[in-house]
């Protein structure tokens, strides 16, 4: 089999061998989204697409391009559009920041048109002969895909999953579970330690950076609890893609 796993660098036959052998498609659920002064606009793809690959070649299967829109909490105040992070969601210690629009944010769409988006893509993915699919990424994005995975099995005949999972997550050691903060700055110090930039975050510990919700990544984070999150949940996930093989 193929050792490649991403969708766009497989020729037919590489192609159809992967898919013989697990046909599983994974989709990041990407957005180019503020995550710190400290992390990259596409962070959440990045760390969906680096994971999927990690699983990938655990369970086989073929990692799908990242999607860059997705939806979220959206409000017009004073005249102006604002998504997301712009809104100053609570962070450490009850504390907001001010309302505004984050550098570099520009992924939102509305869930209706986000719905429509999946459903075609999933349609496409059944024809060409996968039974399994995997979203996960922007959470916004993560819970409409989990939302409506029974409809899509009906519609499809596509077994549909995310990489959610309560008790882990609430540990930290999920997949993307907080905002820039300990989880997905630690996924992007494994992942990707070349783009992670912590000097860009205020030296002073008092001073709480802007857009990050969850616990304080200068403190919390490292490319250890990236790595032990990553093998944690690809060990899970194996377990659940490999039942999901076998029922088919």
């Amino acid at each position: 089999m193929s050792q490649k796993m991403l969708y766009v660098e497989l020729t037919p036959q590489e192609f159809r061998e992967r898919l013989a052998v697990a046909p599983i498609a994974y989709l990041p659920l990407g957005a180019l989204e503020w995550h710190g002064d400290h992390l990259p606009l596409g962070a959440d793809g990045l760390q969906a697409q680096g994971f999927f690959c990690h699983l990938a070649e655990i369970v086989g299967g073929i990692v799908l391009p990242m999607l860059f829109v997705g939806p979220d909490l959206a409000q017009v105040k004073n005249g102006q559009e604002l998504y997301g992070m712009d809104l100053s969601p609570v962070t450490r210690d009850e504390q907001k920041y001010e309302v505004q629009q984050l550098d570099g944010s520009a992924y939102w769409v509305p869930d209706e048109t986000f719905k429509l988006i999946l459903d075609g893509i999933l349609k496409q993915l059944r024809r060409v002969g996968f039974r399994i699919v995997v979203g996960h990424g922007h959470f916004p994005s993560t819970k409409l895909f989990r939302d409506h995975a029974q409809e899509w099995k009906e519609n499809f005949d596509l077994d549909c999953y995310t990489c959610l999972d309560g008790d882990l997550d609430e540990q930290g050691l999920g997949i993307q579970v907080d905002h820039a903060a300990m989880n997905e700055t630690s996924l992007m110090m494994a992942l990707h330690p070349d783009l992670v930039q912590m000097g860009r975050l205020p030296a002073d510990l008092d001073q709480w950076p802007l857009g990050i919700g969850g616990k304080d990544p200068r403190l919390y984070a490292s490319a250890d609890l990236g790595w032990k999150a990553i093998k944690l949940q690809a060990e899970r996930m194996a377990g659940v893609l490999g039942k999901a093989l076998n029922s088919l």
